[in-house]
C-alpha cells in the first residue's frame, strides 16, 4: 500500500525551505576603520600616480613640437588614472563619510582624465592655430586638483592614524 503525501505538505515544505534560505545572516559589514584604510590605500596609489600625469601634462606644454614618447606617456598615465578611479568607485564603502570622501576623489580623479586627454588634444591638434598654441603653451601640470586630491589622501591618513 501507497502512502498518500497530503495535498499542501509540499508547497509547505518548499517554502519552509525558501524561508529558511533567506533568513540566512547577512555577512557582517566591514567595520569603519577597515573600508578607511581600503580607501586610503587607493587614494595613496592615485596620489602616486598623479606626479607620473602632471609630467605628462606639462610635456604638453613645453615649448617646440611634441614627441611622440609625450603622447605614449600621456596614454599611459590616462589608462593607469582611469584603472585607479574604477578601483575606487569598486569600493563597496557603507559610512556616508567615506561615500562622500570615495566620491570627491572620483571627480578629482576624473578632472585629473580629462586634463590628460585635453593635453593631448591641444599638443595633437588637427588645426593648430595661435589661440591653440597659445592654450597649449599654458599647459603646467594638473594643477590645484591634484592638490586637492593630496589633501583628501592626507586627511583621511590621518583620521586612519587615530
Amino acid at each position: 500500500m501507497r502512502l498518500r503525501t497530503p495535498p499542501g505538505a509540499v508547497r509547505w515544505h518548499r517554502a519552509a525551505r525558501t524561508l529558511a534560505r533567506r533568513h540566512r545572516p547577512a555577512p557582517a559589514r566591514p567595520s569603519h576603520r577597515v573600508q578607511l584604510l581600503a580607501l586610503v590605500a587607493v587614494l595613496d596609489e592615485a596620489v602616486a600616480a598623479q606626479t607620473p600625469a602632471d609630467a605628462a601634462v606639462a610635456a604638453c606644454g613645453e615649448p617646440g613640437p611634441v614627441s611622440r614618447r609625450t603622447a605614449r606617456m600621456c596614454s599611459r598615465q590616462s589608462s593607469t588614472l582611469h584603472r585607479l578611479r574604477t578601483r575606487l568607485q569598486d569600493l563597496e564603502l557603507t559610512e556616508p563619510d567615506l561615500q562622500r570622501a570615495q566620491a570627491h576623489a572620483a571627480r578629482l580623479l576624473a578632472y585629473d582624465l580629462w586634463m590628460l586627454r585635453e593635453s593631448l588634444d591641444l599638443a595633437f591638434t588637427l588645426r593648430p592655430g595661435p589661440r591653440t598654441e597659445a592654450a597649449r603653451l599654458g599647459l603646467n601640470g594638473l594643477g590645484r586638483h591634484a592638490d586637492d586630491l593630496r589633501r583628501l589622501r592626507d586627511g583621511l591618513r590621518a583620521e586612519a592614524g587615530r
